[in-house]
């Protein structure tokens, strides 16, 4: 009995990408909040790097949960 391959989809690659991208930028954005540069830009108490980090990996989580490779017909 053949079986055929397990098919990966895009989107759990495309999930995992943003999961880490936004891994990356909250671990940046929570660094220039406890050591703040010297010369901070205009915007910079509204912490846009924790933001987007956060956002970045809650959306990034959610494709790559749904979209995970899963052991099928077993």
């Amino acid at each position: 009995m053949s079986r055929e391959p397990e098919k990966f989809s895009i989107w759990f690659f495309i999930g995992s990408l943003i999961l880490i991208y936004g891994i990356l930028i909250l671990a940046a954005g929570i660094r220039v909040a406890i050591f703040p540069p010297a010369a901070p830009v205009v915007l910079a108490h509204l912490h846009a790097g924790i933001w987007w980090g956060a956002l970045l990996i809650v959306f990034g989580g959610t494709y790559a949960y749904l979209f995970r490779p899963t052991k099928r017909g077993q």
